[in-house]
């Protein structure tokens, strides 16, 4: 039997993976289902995201949440994964939609970010599971969002 041992980076590497994720100003879709803006004028965009298993929430580029018209929504400590650490402003109504599947969350600002951070809230969420071998996701159940309860 031919076993091979992953280390630390490769399994991190299996566990992070990019995925098209849309997202709009939950504020600005309120004010289009009651008529005082147009449909169009709803702020949205699509980016990509990285799944990241070992995070916790949604992390959104500086310049996706000034695009998008985001409020404001208090400041938060971050830690990184090399242990640094810092404040960032959170912001909130954020909507946001993968595989069919939409919520809203609040979100942390990283000035620097390229791309969307999804972390394990979001995934939770919107019950969506994570194939690290296949790196893809795909909804525990194809119909509906699972919530366990007691």
């Amino acid at each position: 039997m031919n076993t091979r041992v992953i280390d630390q980076n490769e399994r991190a590497q299996m566990e992070r993976f990019s995925v098209r994720l849309s997202l709009a100003n939950d504020r600005d879709v309120g004010l289009a289902e009651s008529g005082a803006i147009r449909p169009e004028d709803v702020r949205r965009t699509q980016v990509d995201g990285i799944v990241d298993t070992g995070a916790a929430h949604l992390v959104l580029p500086e310049k996706v949440v000034k695009q998008l018209g985001l409020p404001e929504a208090g400041a938060v400590k971050v830690r990184y994964a090399d242990q640094r650490s810092g404040k960032r402003q959170r912001v909130s109504h954020v909507l946001l939609e993968i595989l069919g599947r939409e919520s809203v969350f609040t979100a942390i600002v990283e000035p620097k970010r390229d791309t969307a951070l999804i972390g394990a809230i979001v995934l939770e969420e919107l019950d969506l599971v994570v194939d690290c071998t296949q790196q893809v996701l795909h909804p525990r159940d194809p119909d509906w969002i699972i919530s366990e309860i007691e």
